[in-house]
C-alpha cells in the first residue's frame, strides 16, 4: 500500500464515522419512529454512510461521491439551520449561540465536507508537483462552486418556506 492509498483509506474511514456519529446522533435526537419528517434525515444519513465511502474508492465513483457527500452538507447545513433559527429566543446570548443551537452539528457537516474535499483533491491534483493555486473559485469543484450553492439553495429554501 502506498502512502497516497494509505491516506486515501484513512480519510474514508473518517468520512465513514463522521457520518454514523452524525446519524447516531440524529436518531437519537429526532427519530423517525416519532416523526414522520425525519423519514428523509434517517434515509439520507443511511445513504452516507453505507454508499458514499465506496464511492470515493474508485477514480471512476469518486465525483459522484463528492457530489452527494456535498450536496447532503448543504442540505443538513441548511435544515439544522432552520430548526435552530425556529427556536431562538428573544434575548439570546453567545453562550446560548454556542451551546443551544445546532452549530456544533453544523460544525461536524463542515468536517465531512472536508474531508470529502481532500478525497477529491487527492485523487485528482498532482501532488508531486508542488504547483500554487490557479484555479477559477467559482467553478466546480472549487470551494466558491459549493458556497454559491449553499447560499443558493438556502434563498430557494427560505423563500419556499415563506410563500408556502
Amino acid at each position: 500500500m502506498t502512502q497516497k492509498q494509505n491516506l486515501k483509506l484513512t480519510l474514508i474511514f473518517g468520512l465513514f464515522f463522521i457520518s454514523l456519529g452524525g446519524w447516531l446522533l440524529h436518531l437519537r435526537i429526532h427519530s423517525p419512529w416519532n416523526n414522520q419528517v425525519n423519514y428523509l434525515p434517517f434515509i439520507i444519513g443511511i445513504l452516507n454512510i453505507a454508499v458514499v465511502p465506496w464511492l470515493f474508492l474508485s477514480r471512476r465513483t469518486l465525483a459522484l461521491g463528492y457530489i452527494i457527500n456535498g450536496m447532503s452538507v448543504i442540505f443538513g447545513i441548511i435544515m439544522m439551520a432552520d430548526f435552530s433559527l425556529g427556536k431562538i429566543p428573544q434575548a439570546f446570548t453567545a453562550k446560548d449561540i454556542i451551546l443551544n443551537t445546532t452549530l456544533a452539528d453544523i460544525l461536524l457537516l463542515i468536517g465531512k465536507f472536508a474531508a470529502g474535499k481532500a478525497l477529491f483533491d487527492l485523487e485528482f491534483t498532482d501532488l508531486a508537483k508542488d504547483f500554487p493555486l490557479r484555479s477559477r473559485f467559482a467553478r466546480y469543484p472549487n470551494l466558491g462552486w459549493w458556497l454559491i450553492h449553499l447560499v443558493a439553495i438556502a434563498a430557494v429554501y427560505f423563500i419556499g418556506k415563506e410563500v408556502f
